[in-house]
């Protein structure tokens, strides 16, 4: 079955399912036209290190997908339609075996028509080492990107994903394996669509794999972005922290959902996540649920928690005492606040880099 055929043969989704509570099908729809496919047009993606230099040898960017690696923990509705929409817009983004890089690869996905799609495929090789930054811009009214593939063997990869569309919409989904012994971080950083709908799964189902899911969202006036997480530990050994930050002014909206599976056989998983929330105003809401589901015994542990709060008004007034007027300290005390998981996402160059394009984010959302 083709799968345009498969996604409108299927039931669409309603409140009742977890995945959608907070962010009803129709709202993220491109078009509203709800039993049919649209034509998409497709942005332009670019490669490079991150100086603006060329990439190095061993990093390809092919048109169509030459390894369709997905490992099947996708919601089945979503990435049906992603699939189904983006046939003439994908891409596989090739690493070699032991490919290393000392300078951040940046991907960068510039969207210019009024609906816009790419399916991207992973294929990274065996003991591959290096930092991968995918930015969004432009101006489209509505972005779709679908992520699947595997990552190879002892492979170690910081990946982070900047969402900096100047509006619209943005549908998001990861739906990713992870080999044995390797090692990811995963790092989302968000402030700029309208509206946000973002399902992302990594899958450990081999012995030693090792994920760090991290957020740095900054929404303001009408935003409302919305991350479903999802990881599954289906090996031995297996090791995963999420850990999810907010920052919410104006009457936007955030919604952070993480669900950690730990399968029966994973004997020595060790899983656990935090949501941080900081309210800018009261008009902002957050909401985060965060759920387990262990089937195993014999784990190391399995934990969660969730925190909301303002801005701490000792932390204020003791930058204000200290030379800072009121405008500065807060956006001090918020760049503070979001950089304590931004500062995981990878090592000093590319976490000075993402800092400077947070400092600007901030500027222009008080601007």
């Amino acid at each position: 079955m083709d799968p345009a055929t498969k996604h409108l043969s299927l039931e669409q989704p309603n409140k009742s399912s977890h995945l959608w509570k907070y962010t009803p099908w129709k709202r993220v729809h491109p078009t509203g036209k709800l039993d049919s496919i649209p034509k998409m047009g497709t942005p332009k993606l670019s490669i490079s290190s991150i100086d603006g230099t060329a990439a190095p040898d061993g990093i390809r960017l092919v048109e169509g997908i030459t390894s369709d690696i997905d490992p099947g923990i996708g919601d089945e509705f979503t990435n049906s339609f992603l699939n189904a929409s983006s046939k003439n817009s994908k891409w596989t983004l090739e690493i070699d075996r032991g490919f290393t890089s000392g300078s951040p690869i940046l991907l960068e996905i510039k969207t210019e028509g009024k609906c816009d799609i790419a399916h991207i495929s992973l294929d990274v090789g065996i003991r591959a080492n290096f930092e991968l930054v995918t930015k969004v811009v432009g101006e489209c009214e509505w972005f779709g990107i679908l992520r699947t593939g595997h990552i190879g063997d002892g492979a170690i990869l910081n990946d982070v994903m900047l969402g900096l569309q100047e509006k619209g919409a943005m549908l998001r989904s990861d739906s990713i394996s992870l080999g044995r012994d390797s090692h990811v971080r995963v790092g989302t950083v968000s402030s700029g669509s309208e509206r946000t709908k973002a399902d992302l799964r990594y899958r450990l189902s081999n012995p030693g794999g090792t994920v760090r899911v991290l957020g740095s969202i900054l929404s303001a006036d009408s935003m409302h972005l919305d991350h479903h997480i999802e990881i599954h530990h289906e090996a031995p050994q297996t090791f995963s922290r999420l850990s999810w930050h907010s920052a919410c002014g104006g009457k936007s909206r955030t919604v952070g959902t993480g669900m950690l599976r730990v399968s029966e056989g994973s004997k020595g998983a060790d899983a656990a996540q935090i949501f941080h929330n900081l309210l800018l105003s009261d008009g902002a809401e957050a909401d985060s649920i965060p759920e387990l589901e262990v089937m195993e015994s014999d784990v190391v542990g399995c934990g969660h928690g969730t925190a909301n709060g303002p801005i701490d008004e000792e932390q204020e007034f003791y930058l204000q005492a200290r030379g800072y007027d009121k405008h500065d300290a807060r956006r001090a005390l918020i760049a503070a606040f979001l950089n304590s998981t931004l500062s995981e996402m990878g090592g000093d160059s590319l976490h000075e880099w993402l800092v400077a394009v947070l400092t600007r984010q901030l500027e222009s959302l008080e601007s």
